[in-house]
């Protein structure tokens, strides 16, 4: 089962997704402040985002949507190559060490 979320049909649909790589980092949170609420009025209503700037940190920004800046296709395709090509290397050391501990045989 696909987990779901309810958004009230008098917000906004948000902008951006949870997981959403952008100019700013990764979106891991956003929340609502609905119009007439006393944080809407000191902050602006709307949808607000958290995000990590890169996954070695642990600085957490706070954004308005109109203050994030999604990826270009490019830049988006760049990101997910260099992961894959890092996690790639990694399988590979972790197969050399697999290997020599179990003399070269493994059931893989």
């Amino acid at each position: 089962m696909q987990p779901t979320i309810s958004i009230p049909q008098h917000w906004g649909y948000p902008r951006f997704a949870l997981d959403q790589r952008t100019e700013q980092g990764m979106i891991l949170g956003l929340y609502y402040y609905p119009t007439g609420t006393e944080l809407a009025e000191e902050f602006g209503d709307g949808w607000r985002y958290a995000l990590m700037p890169n996954k070695n940190s642990d600085e957490i920004s706070y954004l308005q949507e109109n203050q994030i800046q999604p990826l270009s296709p490019e830049e988006l395709f760049s990101q997910i190559r260099a992961e894959i090509d890092f996690y790639q290397q990694q399988i590979a050391i972790l197969q050399q060490q697999l290997a020599i501990v179990t003399g070269g045989f493994t059931n893989a």
